[in-house]
């Protein structure tokens, strides 16, 4: 009987597909768009979601600019419907500030990732 749980966690594994490496999945974020040069910060408005792409990667703003944040590594926690938590200071959102991923159904927030720089995707 204990087999069980670890069999049904092996069969659920196998049916997840391959999984995209970290920064590939923003590609389909910026669909049709034209990258910019590095800034250091955004101006973090209200309207504009900040939103994790994978586990490395957040996208910020919409309409004819999304900016893409590459972080350092693979910030543990971060997923597509995680709450990003940003500890920011003044009204932007920069390279160096923290963030914490808060994953869905935990209370409890990861540990600190640094945001790297944003690059603007514009139409």
């Amino acid at each position: 009987m204990r087999a069980l749980p670890f069999f049904v966690a092996f069969a659920l594994g196998a049916c997840a597909g391959p999984v995209a490496p970290p920064g590939d999945a923003s590609a389909s974020v910026t669909a049709g768009r034209l990258a910019g040069p590095p800034q250091s910060c955004v101006l973090s408005q209200p309207n504009d979601a900040l939103r994790a792409i994978d586990s490395a990667t957040l996208a910020y703003g919409s309409g004819s600019t999304i900016y893409i944040n590459r972080l350092g590594g693979s910030c543990p926690g971060l997923r597509e419907l995680s709450t990003i938590i940003v500890e920011v200071h003044g009204d932007r959102y920069c390279r160096g500030d923290r963030i914490r991923a808060n994953e869905l159904g935990s209370i409890i927030p990861g540990p600190p990732c640094n945001l790297g720089e944003w690059i603007p995707y514009r139409r």
